[in-house]
């Protein structure tokens, strides 16, 4: 595939959202139509990055305050563009992403409250131009999702947060996607599984349809 056709996209989410279902799922869409693809996530995504991962969602001991929770993000995040997502891109492949900066506007930025031109300044020094080509949203109520992901067992560090941390997260990712609605493709993740991915299908392959 030529180089200027690579694409970024991000598939993003609150907790119980069905994120690592979906995702398979835009995988399959995207390997169906031959498009070679680098798949990821964040944090992690590099052997720094999964490093900083399991301190940010470790419950025991003393977690990270909130601007250094913020700073680890964007550590491990500098990590995987400048070892992982770049070096794709410009080889000619297409990276799928679970999760990128919209989490982090709407975990730390809206869940924590910190300042957003904070998580500006931070999201231009660490990434320059670089923003995904299209963002998938899976948006579900926070209490369906909290309940989905209370049964899949034991809760992270973010999990275990209150239910009102959850109401700001969803609110700040409606924000992002009323900013900026052209980049985004929103999924009611309420809805069984078979009608989530038969519009995950209908909506993702329209968008394919456009840009190959």
């Amino acid at each position: 595939m030529a180089q200027h056709n690579a694409r970024f996209i991000t598939v993003e989410g609150g907790e119980g959202v069905g994120k690592s279902t979906n995702m398979q799922r835009v995988r399959e869409l995207l390997e169906a139509r031959g498009i070679e693809l680098c798949v990821t996530r964040e944090p992690g995504g590099t052997e720094l990055g999964e490093r900083l991962r399991e301190l940010l969602l470790a419950t025991e001991g003393d977690g990270p305050c909130d601007t250094a929770e913020l700073l680890m993000i964007f550590a491990a995040r500098a990590q995987h563009l400048s070892t992982v997502i770049e070096p794709a891109l410009a080889q000619g492949r297409w990276v799928l992403c679970d999760r990128f900066t919209d989490a982090t506007y709407a975990y730390q930025g809206f869940g924590r409250g910190l300042d957003i031109q904070h998580i500006e300044t931070l999201e231009t020094l660490v990434q320059g131009h670089r923003r995904p080509d299209l963002s998938i949203l899976l948006d579900v109520d926070p209490s369906v999702g909290l309940q989905r992901a209370a049964e899949r067992g034991s809760l992270d560090r973010f999990e275990q947060q209150e239910a009102a941390f959850f109401e700001r997260v969803r609110t700040g990712y409606l924000e992002r996607v009323h900013n900026e609605p052209e980049r985004w493709l929103v999924i009611d993740a309420g809805q069984s599984l078979e009608s989530v991915s038969k519009a995950l299908s209908d909506g993702l392959n329209a968008w394919l349809d456009q840009c190959l």
